[in-house]
C-alpha cells in the first residue's frame, strides 16, 4: 500500500467519526463507541506499524526545534504525524461531545468547536471552552 493511499484511507476512516460526532451526536454507539474508541484503535494501528517501520530511518530527535525538524524529512514519519493529530483530535472531539451533552449545551452551539477542533485543534478546544464558560459559567471540568 503506498502512503497515500493510506493517507487518504486515515482520513476517511477519521471523517466517519466526525460525521457521527456533528450529525448522531446522541446515538450511543457515536461519541462512546465508534468515534471515541473503534476510530482511533484503528488509526493507532496505522501509527504504530508506520513508526516501528520507518522512525528507524528518521534522524532528528526532541530535543530542539531543528531536531524535531529532521524528523520531518521522512514522508512516512509525517504521515504518523499527521495520524497522530487526527486521533487526539478526534479524541478531543469526543470529550466536547459528551461533555456538552452533560451539561446541556445545545449541539448547533457544540459543531463550531467540533468543525474547528478537527481542522485547528487547541483552537476549537479552546472557543468550546469559551462557550461553556460563557454559556453556563462551567471552567474547570467536573466529574
Amino acid at each position: 500500500m503506498t502512503k497515500e493511499i493510506l493517507f487518504y484511507m486515515c482520513n476517511a476512516v477519521a471523517l466517519c467519526g466526525w460525521l457521527l460526532l456533528i450529525f448522531a451526536p446522541r446515538w450511543k454507539w457515536s461519541a462512546r463507541g465508534i468515534a471515541a474508541c473503534i476510530v482511533p484503535t484503528l488509526l493507532s494501528i496505522a501509527y504504530i506499524s508506520l513508526i516501528l517501520m520507518y522512525s528507524g530511518e528518521s534522524q532528528g530527535g526532541f530535543f530542539s526545534l531543528e531536531e524535531v525538524s529532521l524528523i520531518f524529512q521522512n514522508q512516512y514519519i509525517v504521515l504518523a504525524c499527521w495520524i497522530h493529530y487526527m486521533v487526539f483530535d478526534l479524541f478531543v472531539g469526543c470529550w466536547i461531545t459528551r461533555d456538552a451533552q452533560k451539561i446541556n449545551i445545545s449541539h448547533l452551539i457544540v459543531v463550531p468547536c467540533l468543525i474547528a477542533t478537527c481542522l485547528y485543534g487547541p483552537f476549537g478546544l479552546t472557543l468550546y471552552f469559551l462557550i461553556r464558560w460563557i454559556g453556563k459559567r462551567k471552567f474547570f471540568i467536573e466529574d
